[in-house]
């Protein structure tokens, strides 16, 4: 399971336009300091403050393995607190990732076989990513200071719930909560309820389903090129 985490934070900081940002992002997450990290590096801290600020260039395959090897040793030596909470979520969010590049939402809606229920379309808006989430193991799981995990590394992109019956629920807690995502789509949804289309309309989220199971749909989703 930990290789997987280590896959996943070094693909968003390849995939990153932000490296730098993106950087900053985990090492807060581990809750590490600077010189923890460049410690741990055998570096010294400016270097790992230069690579955050965008003052040196983006690092290669190397160092970025490097660093999220040192991040993953500094948290093991304090129980692997961080881990054990990201491997609760294998469960939760099956499946996410960042796009290098921005994809028109009616592209992912085909590539999905979605078909949107919200009359808000923005055909021209763009998706920089998705989640997939269990909708059923969030809310016995997540709790509010998780929400921002779903977003990744930006709120401009797809969240795909499955175990959805009416779509209510995920509509309030977006409706809720400040960031709102560009898109919401229910997978092999048994009935939409016109109180989340309405919802997803006011709060201008595309709002879709589709009939694809979740397996076919993760498939689908992991082989988007963009």
């Amino acid at each position: 399971m930990q290789s997987l985490l280590r896959e996943k934070i070094a693909g968003e900081i390849t995939l990153s336009e932000l490296p730098g940002k993106t950087i900053r992002k985990w090492r807060q997450e581990f809750r590490v300091t600077q010189t923890e990290l460049a410690r741990q590096m055998r570096v010294s801290p400016s270097v790992v403050s230069d690579y955050e600020s965008g003052r040196r260039n983006s690092p290669g395959i190397r160092t970025i393995h490097k660093l999220v090897d040192s991040l993953l040793e500094v948290d093991a030596k304090s129980g692997r607190r961080i881990a054990k909470r990201y491997e609760e979520f294998s469960d939760v969010i099956p499946s996410m990732r960042e796009f290098a590049v921005g994809m028109r939402a009616a592209d992912f809606l085909r590539k999905i076989d979605a078909r949107a229920l919200s009359r808000n379309l923005q055909i021209r808006r763009s998706i920089y990513g998705y989640t997939v989430i269990d909708s059923i193991k969030a809310i016995t799981t997540l709790d509010a200071s998780d929400y921002l995990k779903i977003y990744g590394t930006t709120s401009e992109r797809a969240l795909l719930f499955t175990g959805v019956k009416y779509g209510r629920s995920p509509m309030i807690a977006i409706k809720a909560h400040p960031l709102k995502p560009a898109m919401v789509v229910y997978v092999q949804p048994e009935n939409i309820d016109d109180l989340a289309v309405k919802l997803a309309e006011l709060d201008n989220v595309i709002l879709a389903r589709t009939e694809l199971t979740p397996p076919v749909l993760i498939e689908r989703l992991e082989r988007m090129q963009t």
